[in-house]
């Protein structure tokens, strides 16, 4: 995978380099498979395990961006944004002369599915509260809140990995799924306890789910204003918010930086990275 700059206006594309440099739209109309991942598929090229990259995008404060792919899977890395955070930074970061547009919440929005709900409301900066609730010991009920401004993604979002149990592995394999998890990119829980101990934070699970929710919300395609908030509600209905913001657009505004004057111009990313 390689990331390379984009002009202003451009948001993220993937390009499939093995496919003649077929180009697939970081957008929700792309929205194609959720399950334990989202992938964006448009005229059958398929682009796979999507959330952690535009998360940290999100994160760093990239609007514009090229993701070259030889393969249809992004890399998994150790699990969680922290590398991509730090490729990002490494290459840097361009303020580029197009003021960034954001989605402005008018109305909220909630949707519920049995115990599982997601919701989005009217607030002047972007935030996000998640609750989850694992049969698990060392999880139950875990919920986390943070305010997307400053470091705060990058200290407390970012270095969180994904997790999954030993006992689901094989029915998983046989799914097709996790083809390349091991002990090296994810939290393997077993009914003890951790695996591969220790945890970057005591509630690292919950953090991981806002990492996703962050990357997925990326598919409204601008930045956000607006609170978040979630309850086990997992990719499906993380996306499902997605396409019911871009299909009532009644519900936000458009705005740019002269409305919200703590916000940033829009950026690029500067140099390109392995």
């Amino acid at each position: 995978m390689r990331l390379l700059p984009a002009p202003a206006g451009s948001g993220v594309v993937f390009r499939r380099t093995d496919l003649d440099g077929f180009e697939v739209e970081a957008i929700g109309r792309n929205v194609a498979r959720v399950s334990y991942a989202t992938s964006l598929m448009k005229k059958g090229v398929l682009i796979s395990t999507t959330e952690h990259l535009l998360s940290a995008l999100v994160g760093v404060g990239i609007d514009n961006a090229i993701v070259e792919l030889d393969n249809l899977e992004l890399p998994i890395l150790d699990g969680s944004a922290q590398p991509f955070v730090e490729l990002i930074l490494r290459a840097g970061i361009r303020v580029q002369r197009r003021q960034r547009t954001y989605l402005r919440l008018r109305h909220e929005l909630e949707l519920r599915e049995g115990d599982k709900f997601i919701g989005i409301y009217p607030a002047d900066s972007y935030s996000v509260s998640y609750t989850i609730n694992f049969p698990h010991p060392l999880i139950r009920k875990e919920t986390f809140t943070v305010d997307l401004s400053g470091d705060n993604y990058l200290r407390d979002i970012a270095p969180a990995r994904t997790f999954g149990l030993r006992e689901d592995e094989r029915t998983m394999r046989n799914m097709g799924l996790i083809r390349g998890a091991s002990v090296e990119n994810c939290i393997v829980l077993t009914r003890e306890g951790v695996e591969n101990p220790p945890l970057r934070f005591a509630d690292e699970f919950v953090r991981h789910k806002v990492l996703d929710l962050i990357g997925d919300l990326a598919l409204v395609g601008k930045r956000i204003l607006g609170n978040v908030v979630a309850d086990r509600a997992g990719h499906a209905m993380h996306t499902a918010l997605v396409s019911r913001l871009l299909r009532q657009p009644t519900l936000w505004e458009e705005t740019t930086p002269d409305d919200a004057p703590a916000m940033l111009p829009t950026a690029q990313l500067v140099a390109q990275q392995a």
